[in-house]
């Protein structure tokens, strides 16, 4: 309605953005008005303009990125302080870093409807954010952090999108990260975006992703854009973008496991795993880093374990980049 009226828009309303984007665009140009939404991810970080303009010469090849403020200020004091996950979480909260229902938040559902809207505009059609494979960090044990550090990683939940042969493939999870990754060091909650574009290389945009003042910076500044420019330059996708179920490239997975038979809980994941890097554990663990491996092979095997030692007792399954 206020599009029919000729009235410009803008919003901060991640979840407006991601499911309805393509279809309230169409409708703001066929109007001749603007709907702007600068806000909607990264909170005051600059980055729906600068891949919507500044990056339009080039092909973007993957988009990563720590999405959320609070699962990353949770991550951050399981690492740096040693805090069980319900007691950061607790702490989240009553810095109000957290809703009093942080569903949103800790399950994914946050970073992977941003995904979504970066997708779009990265690749030019609507992405359904339902459809999207999402991973929240509410299992993430301590075990897992210790783990993860003392084997160079540290444990981020990131968003991430790229091509594969003319489909999308995106995905929110928790990720360990080798400590040299531009992401490893971001820490509480700031976010952080990195974009691998074809002529510029890597960028990186950082900063509070959320926040009264930096959200405000966001939406004051499309206000200005709009009294500057009206609707030029405006985003723009269309419906259609299909999920693609293949990564395409072969990865790895940390996974760990509850055992009371260590030596026999070995045997059994190297007759799925052959090639398995065991770590260093503790009492009943067994974690292991798996070899390179197309993802969707990696994921049978997991399920095929799970019917091996019993669902319950297969503790932790996270991606692992290089």
């Amino acid at each position: 309605e206020a599009f029919k009226s000729k009235k410009q828009v803008v919003t901060s309303n991640i979840e407006l953005v991601a499911t309805y984007g393509a279809q309230l665009i169409r409708t703001a140009r066929e109007n001749d008005v603007a709907y702007l939404f600068e806000a909607s991810v990264g909170g005051g970080i600059p980055i729906i303009r600068p891949l919507n303009n500044c990056l339009v010469a080039n092909e973007i090849h993957e988009i990563m990125g720590i999405l959320n403020g609070t699962t990353n200020y949770i991550l951050t004091q399981m690492i740096q302080t040693g805090q069980s996950f319900e007691r950061a979480l607790s702490d989240a909260q009553q810095k109000g870093y957290a809703e009093r229902d942080p569903m949103a938040d800790i399950e994914g559902i946050d970073t992977c409807r941003k995904i979504a809207i970066l997708s779009a505009l990265c690749y030019g059609r609507q992405i359904d954010s339902d459809t999207i494979p999402t991973q929240g960090i509410s299992n993430i044990d301590l075990q897992d952090v210790f783990y993860s550090e003392k084997n160079g990683y540290t444990i981020k939940l990131i968003g991430r999108s790229k091509k594969v042969d003319g489909n999308v493939y995106v995905k929110v999870s928790p990720l360990l990260l080798p400590k040299k990754h531009p992401l490893a060091g971001v820490e509480d909650v700031f976010n952080a975006i990195l974009v691998r574009a074809s002529a510029t290389g890597d960028l990186m945009f950082y900063g509070k992703g959320a926040g009264k003042m930096p959200t405000a910076s966001a939406v004051v500044a499309d206000c200005i854009n709009i009294i500057k420019y009206g609707n030029l330059g405006m985003p723009v996708w269309e419906n259609g973008g299909v999920v693609s179920r293949c990564n395409c490239d072969n990865i790895k997975y940390y996974i760990r496991v509850k055992s009371e038979d260590k030596a026999d809980t070995k045997e059994q994941i190297n007759s799925l795993f052959a090639k398995a890097v065991w770590l260093d554990t503790q009492e009943n663990d067994v974690a292991f880093i798996t070899d390179k491996d197309d993802e969707n092979n990696i994921l049978d095997n997991i399920q095929k374990l799970r019917s091996l030692i019993g669902n319950d007792n297969v503790k932790a399954t996270y991606q692992v980049e290089d």
